[in-house]
């Protein structure tokens, strides 16, 4: 079976109705009208299609980013992660060590990673 058909279906659409736009403000009518519609079509199809990335509501509270380094910029570098939805909860992970730690409520006022002991931001109020 094929993978993300629905967001194939979308990019191919787009390319069509683009390519067809192109085609008939370059006086090729009857090319571009019929690769605009095919983008029209495909469209359709794809919108109407269900997405295979759907995550259950446990899968979306259990996920954290990967585990991993983020390059040296200049500064220490860390990624924050807050969800929208009940229970809020954050994810921090330092860049230097790549250590992931969650954190209940928003994004903390300073953090320091309990890996390597960096202090990744302290923003004083």
């Amino acid at each position: 079976m094929m993978q993300n058909a629905k967001e194939n279906f979308l990019i191919a659409a787009l390319i069509c109705i683009v390519t067809g736009g192109f085609l008939s403000v370059g006086g090729l009518y009857a090319m571009g009208g019929t690769i605009g519609i095919s983008g029209i079509v495909l469209f359709l199809v794809g919108m109407t299609m269900t997405s295979q990335r759907s995550m259950t509501p446990e899968e979306i509270e259990r996920w954290q980013p990967s585990a991993e380094k983020m390059p040296d910029a200049g500064r220490v570098m860390f990624r924050v992660d807050v969800t929208l939805d009940e229970p809020i909860r954050s994810t921090i992970l330092c860049g230097p060590c790549g250590h992931v730690s969650a954190v209940d409520g928003s994004k903390p006022v300073a953090f320091q990673c309990p890996k390597c002991e960096r202090t990744l931001w302290d923003e004083e109020e």
